[in-house]
């Protein structure tokens, strides 16, 4: 199987991007009940273990730890998701043992459990085909056509 290391590095950044700043805390029990309270059991389990996997390269390549802490800082800046996806593109390129491990977790585990997160103010999540008009508040509206 082939890995496209472009697609999987957007995959993991759109899922990990509002977890990392929970990742980042890990030591404090309350910071992980909160994390269980807004993202669910499951999304949270699922973003340690792939923390689990990252970590330790992420601690030894400084331009890849300066990106996540970058998007601890503010998970909902997309340069600072831009950057972080271009910084794991490069590490599951280098690292291809890492990358299809990863890439193996990431398919057993998005079809059955992953949770689609919301980040930031009117900000919309879907699963699957969606038509019509979406209010995302404040009178705004949004006419979505994907299928």
């Amino acid at each position: 199987m082939a890995i496209d290391v472009a697609i999987l590095a957007k995959d993991l950044v759109d899922f990990l991007a509002p977890l990392i700043p929970f990742l980042e805390e890990t030591t404090k029990r309350v910071v992980a009940g909160e994390a269980i309270k807004r993202f669910g059991a499951t999304a949270w389990g699922q973003a340690q273990t792939l923390w689990t996997k990252l970590q330790p390269k992420v601690e030894a390549k400084p331009s890849l730890h300066e990106a996540v802490k970058d998007l601890a800082q503010d998970p909902a800046d997309e340069d600072a998701q831009a950057t972080l996806r271009h910084q794991l593109k490069k590490l599951l390129t280098e690292d291809a043992i890492l990358a299809a491990e990863v890439a193996r977790f990431w398919q057993e585990a998005k079809p059955a459990n992953v949770s689609i997160i919301a980040s930031g103010n009117n900000s919309v999540a879907a699963s699957g085909s969606v038509s019509g008009i979406i209010n995302t508040g404040d009178n705004n509206t949004n006419v979505m056509g994907a299928k």
